[in-house]
């Protein structure tokens, strides 16, 4: 049976920014379900097959969205740049279709250029879920991020949320910002000079570190180090020290507040060792929570 356009594009999960607060909440609910499930595989994706193809390197997203891909029962492809065709010149393009024309029923997609994924949704007849273009976007870590704070607070209305760190650079922070404005929290952006992404100012303020501490939810992000030659940041220890959440910082936090990341953290850079693993911090249990998020995305994708 051929899909049609608008049940392919209903399907598909390219970002956050267009999609309304009722299919989130869709979604996170759905979560929940997966979540209470105490069976760990439930094949209803039994006869499906899905390739993960990941142009990017990735580790826990990759593993995240496999594992939940086969406790739905999904038979997976797993399709890395380095050990394919891409690395001799054969376009992003040419390998979907090629992995398209096999059979597959949906695919995941992680790569550097931003753009080109919504180009692709419109050339082929699966559906494709984000896993991360360019500094775009990445959905299903937002909405990992959403159910996250919703498990620890209730609801997302009136939440304040601080997002701390390379703001120019980050798809996680883009992603939260168009989530989190639609159920009605407060986003604030904290991040030094270099790192800021001037067109986001608009939507969400830039505050002070201290400012940014006081609140519900602080996400630290990551501080790609390989970006020290391009003079974005002094040091890794110059970065602790003005915008790092370490011990100091963190036993001034509300006592509800809940820490965020989302991973690999550079201990001890944007996070300090003992935080990462204290009582407040949900570093692992986002984690965690990647599973029955792409679940609910997967079947969402492939279940007719």
């Amino acid at each position: 049976m051929m899909i049609t356009q608008p049940a392919l594009k209903d399907r598909s999960l390219l970002g956050l920014k267009e999609l309304s607060r009722d299919e989130i909440e869709s979604i996170l609910n759905r979560a929940a379900h997966w979540e209470a499930q105490k069976e760990k595989l439930v094949p209803v994706l039994e006869s499906h097959f899905v390739a993960n193809m990941f142009f990017e390197n990735s580790t826990r997203t990759r593993f995240s969205f496999e594992m939940a891909e086969k406790r739905l029962g999904a038979q997976v492809l797993n399709f890395t740049a380095a050990a394919s065709s891409v690395e001799k010149g054969e376009s992003i393009y040419d390998t979907v279709r090629t992995l398209e024309s096999m059979g597959i029923d949906a695919g995941v997609i992680r790569l550097k250029p931003s753009g080109v994924l919504q180009q692709l949704a419109q050339k082929v007849n699966v559906p494709l879920v984000n896993a991360g273009d360019g500094n775009n976007e990445h959905p299903t870590q937002a909405l990992l991020d959403l159910y996250t704070m919703r498990k620890a607070f209730g609801e997302l209305k009136g939440l304040r949320v601080s997002i701390i760190g390379d703001i120019l650079h980050s798809r996680v922070a883009r992603s939260n910002l168009w989530a989190l404005q639609k159920f009605g929290a407060d986003v604030r952006f904290c991040a030094p000079q270099t790192m800021q992404a001037p067109e986001l100012a608009e939507h969400a303020p830039y505050v002070g570190l201290e400012e940014a501490i006081d609140a519900d939810v602080v996400m630290m992000l990551r501080v790609q180090l390989e970006r020290h030659k391009h003079g974005l940041i002094t040091s890794a220890e110059d970065y602790r020290e003005h915008y790092g959440l370490t011990e100091e910082r963190a036993s001034r936090l509300k006592p509800s507040t809940i820490i965020m990341h989302p991973a690999p953290v550079n201990r001890n850079v944007e996070v300090d060792d003992a935080v990462v693993e204290s009582a407040a911090s949900r570093i692992f249990p986002q984690m965690a929570n990647g599973v029955p998020i792409r679940m609910a995305v997967m079947e969402r994708a492939m279940k007719l």
